[in-house]
Order: structure tokens, then C-alpha cells, then sequence
């Protein structure tokens, strides 16, 4: 097997083919677990001899990752976490130990947005660009992105990678591409006299800005259903497209279909977990390009099928900079079942369904915003944003409470908050409301 491997940057299969790798896509189980064994093998052997972080991280665990014979050897290696990659960069900045090729080989930098701490920063050699395109190319190509389509990336342009691996990856493809951005009020009014110009058939970005998108060409007197092309959009950065309400209007407002795309920066191709156009919801884990291994939550054994289980992912073709098991606090449910796509990989049928740090236990009760957005968004007579409030007083117990925004045209707001209020406790548990 060839390590790491390269592609053929001309290739492109014929437009009517279901898959773009069809060997790569359709293997057998036993088929797919040796090839991510073969790779897991060579991933770990090369950051062990590239990685003076990756040796120190693992001796420090006490073992030896001279020979991954098996999944279980795999195992054995401690698990990485955002922290671990904090510590080391400000220790070693700018990138970090882990970085594994000599710092002139960086063709791109990209980074977190260190919205709760710390920028990570990533260094991206040209080689590991051409194999994110790949990647990117052949998971868009399952979500029904072809050749003939044409792109509008609404979705900003910075050290977030997602805007950019959407644009390679369609780039690679074929189709074309307007990397138009997004912002301010004023520039969705511009994507609005852009997209009835150029209506363009796909668009990638993020769930909430294609509701804001849809809300602002009602405003201009534009019918988005009617006046615009869109027959398929795909996002990442949220996750409200596997939020079946939320889907649904995304879904009814533009009259297209939605895919949902997982959505990490450490983990580009950030489309490791990915949906494709035969789901009405969910996600495949593309695990021959990033392994995917789901363990519970609080004991971090293998999770069940069919259980809550929190993806642990790990570079297979990443040279430059890999992560090699990290946690990645998103929470899904899992299971082996085969999609009518006839791709063999393990699904997500609900997509991600939170993480771990955004929950909220209150009274010793699991709370998650996703379930208080679908309830929401659900209902005719929300207006479209909402706010949780959580009170911790001493001495008290803990309340949340929901204020939501109330459609212009509901009738009765007191009615209207009594039937949120009971939705809302029925299906959380949430008690008050405002």
C-alpha cells in the first residue's frame, strides 16, 4: 500500500457513477479494517519518528506504539484533547512538537477560533492540501455535488478552514465556484442580488445564515423558493442541519435538499463525517481517510451500537501536522446499518447530536440546545431566536429558563408561551418560561 498515498489530480469519474471511489466506498468490513489497520500502522511509525511531542506524549503513557498489530494495540495509546495541543504550542510556539515536516513545507495556516481559549494554530504542507482536495472532492461528490453545478461559499473567509475545504473540494470536482463570504446585514443583500443573477444550484455555509438568507430575500421581496436555483445545500460550523426542524425549514424555505457535514478544524478534511444525498438525515464516517473510533462518554470504553458514544478521531493521510486519537466532545448515536447509497460505512442516523461540553444539567437532568432548537423550531409560532438563562444561586435549586422569540403574526401571547412552555417540558423538561 502506497504511504502516504498521492492522486491523480485529473481524475474525475464519469457524471451519472454514484461514487467517486467505488473500491474505497463499498468494501466489506473485514476489507475496510485491515486498510485502516495498514494505515493506522504507517500514521503511527511516521509521527513517532517525526514527533519529538508524539514520543514524549506516549513514553508518558507508558507505551510502545513500535508495532500496531491490531485495533486493540491502537487502543492502547493515550487519547489527545485540545488542552494537550494548548500547552504544547504555547510551550513550543507557533505550531507546536507535533508538527511533522520541516516548518518551509507549510503551504497554508489555519486555526481555531479560540472562542473559549487559545487560537490553535495549523501548518498544512502542499502534499496534505492536495490530499484534503481529494477528500473533500469525493465526500461532495456523495452528497450529489457534480461537474456541472455551481457553488456559492456564504461563509467567511478565515483561519476557520471550513469556507476553505469547501472551495478546494468543489474545485477539485469540477464544479464552479463563487467564494462569496459572508457578514454584515448589507453583504446578505448583496448574496441575495448575486444568487438571483448567477443562480447558482449548491451552497455551502453554515444552518443559521441560510435561515438569515431566506428571512432577508423575503424582506427584499425576493421568494427564495421561487426566484432562486439552489438544489442542494450543504453546511458544517453548526449543528442545525441534523436538527430534523431546522432541516425541514431550511429545506422547505430554498426548496432544496440539505446535507450535513461534521465540522472540526484540528481534523480537516473537516467533512470526516458527512451525509450524502440519499439521507434525509445523518451522517457516514468516512473512517479509510479519518478513523473514527466512538467511545462512551464517561468511561471512554467502545461505545454500543445504538448508544450515545463520542467520536475519537485520527489522520490517516495527514503528514503534516496529524492528530493521532483526539477527542473530539461531539455526542452521537451509531450504528452498522447500510445506507441506500450501498456505501459501507458506519452511520450516524441522527448526525451529531451536541458535545459534551455544551451540555447542561440542571437538577440533575441532561439538557441539550439542539433538543430546545428542533422543539422550537418545530412550533409556527416561533419567531427564530432564543436564549437560555441558567440561575446557580446559593442556597437554590438550579433553574433554566427560555426566552424565545414570538412570530409577528401569533395570535395571543399568552397563549403562545403556554404551549411553548408545555412542548418545552414535554420534551426537556424545561419548568420556566419567558
Amino acid at each position: 500500500m502506497e504511504w502516504p498515498p498521492t492522486y491523480d489530480k485529473t481524475y474525475s469519474p464519469s457524471a451519472d457513477s454514484e461514487y467517486w471511489d467505488r473500491r474505497a466506498e463499498t468494501m466489506s468490513p473485514d476489507e475496510r479494517q485491515a486498510a485502516v489497520l495498514a494505515k493506522l500502522g504507517h500514521q503511527v511509525r511516521y509521527t513517532f519518528e517525526n514527533s519529538e511531542f508524539y514520543r514524549e506524549f506516549w513514553r508518558e503513557a507508558g507505551v510502545d506504539p513500535a508495532n500496531i498489530d491490531s485495533l486493540e494495540d491502537f487502543r492502547q495509546l493515550p487519547i489527545l484533547t485540545k488542552d494537550d495541543l494548548r500547552r504544547e504550542q504555547e510551550a513550543h510556539p507557533p505550531y507546536g512538537r507535533y508538527l511533522c515536516v520541516p516548518e518551509e513545507r507549510i503551504l497554508r495556516i489555519h486555526g481555531t477560533s479560540g472562542t473559549t481559549g487559545k487560537p490553535t494554530i495549523f501548518g498544512i504542507s502542499d502534499d496534505d492540501w492536495d490530499r484534503i482536495a481529494e477528500a473533500h472532492a469525493r465526500i461532495l461528490w456523495s452528497a450529489g455535488l457534480r461537474p456541472d453545478d455551481s457553488v456559492i461559499v456564504a461563509a467567511v473567509f478565515s483561519a476557520y478552514i471550513g469556507s476553505w475545504g469547501a472551495l478546494v473540494g468543489a474545485e477539485r470536482l469540477g464544479a464552479k465556484c463563487f467564494p462569496f463570504g459572508a457578514g454584515a446585514p448589507q453583504q446578505t443583500e448583496r448574496a441575495v442580488d448575486w444568487i438571483g443573477m448567477l443562480q447558482p444550484t449548491a451552497l455551502y455555509g453554515t444552518p443559521s445564515y441560510a435561515l438569515y438568507l431566506a428571512s432577508t430575500a423575503r424582506q427584499m421581496g425576493v421568494d427564495p423558493r421561487r426566484d432562486f436555483n439552489f438544489r442542494l445545500m450543504f453546511f458544517s460550523g453548526e449543528p442545525g442541519a441534523s436538527i430534523p426542524s431546522t432541516r425541514k425549514e431550511i429545506e422547505e424555505a430554498f426548496g432544496c435538499y440539505v446535507v450535513d457535514q461534521g465540522s472540526m478544524a484540528e481534523m480537516t478534511p473537516w467533512m470526516t463525517n458527512s451525509g450524502c444525498r440519499h439521507m434525509s438525515r445523518g451522517m457516514h464516517l468516512w473512517d479509510d481517510i479519518v478513523y473514527a473510533e466512538l467511545l462512551d462518554p464517561e468511561t471512554r470504553a467502545p461505545g454500543l451500537s445504538g448508544g450515545e458514544a463520542v467520536p475519537v478521531y485520527t489522520h490517516l493521510e495527514r503528514t503534516s501536522q496529524p492528530m493521532i486519537r483526539y477527542w473530539s466532545g461531539d455526542l452521537a448515536r451509531w450504528d452498522t446499518s447500510t445506507c441506500e447509497c450501498g456505501r459501507t460505512y458506519t452511520t450516524l442516523p441522527d448526525g451529531l447530536s451536541g458535545r459534551v461540553d455544551d451540555m447542561i444539567i440542571v437538577r440533575g437532568q441532561s439538557i441539550f440546545p439542539s433538543k430546545i432548537e428542533d422543539v422550537l423550531r418545530g412550533m409556527p409560532e416561533f419567531g427564530g431566536e432564543f436564549r437560555l438563562v441558567i440561575d446557580r444561586e446559593p442556597g437554590r435549586m438550579d433553574s433554566l429558563t427560555v426566552q424565545a422569540e414570538v412570530a409577528r403574526d401569533a395570535a395571543g401571547v399568552d397563549q403562545v408561551e403556554e404551549r411553548f412552555a408545555e412542548e418545552l417540558r414535554r420534551a426537556v423538561g424545561v419548568g420556566q418560561w419567558s
